[in-house]
């Protein structure tokens, strides 16, 4: 199991992602708009520069629902490879098959 303060520090980001996602993504568009005066560019680059940094989505961090480990994860069952061995064991993931051979 993660420490606590590492998920709730990654749930925190997930969070202000999510609330600076469209204000991120106008102000984005108006540095990539090359019909726009370059000092408006410019002036829109500051404003997402002021943002704070843990707005950002690459900031946020891919853990597995069941532990909070970071490593590992699979992205389609949002586990850790543990957690899916564990609970592919137990025969709660369907479709999932111990194989043996």
């Amino acid at each position: 199991m993660a420490k606590t303060s590492s998920i709730e520090k990654n749930n925190k980001r997930a969070a202000l992602a999510e609330q600076y996602a469209g204000k991120r993504a106008a102000l984005k568009a108006q540095t990539k708009d090359q019909s726009i005066p370059a000092d408006q560019r410019f002036a829109a680059q500051l404003k997402l520069a002021e943002l704070p940094r843990n707005s950002a989505k690459v900031r946020v961090r891919n853990r597995c629902e069941v532990s909070g480990r970071p490593r590992g994860y699979y992205r389609k069952l949002k586990l850790s490879r543990i957690a899916l061995r564990q609970l592919g064991n137990l025969g709660l993931i369907p479709g999932l098959v111990k194989s043996s051979w």
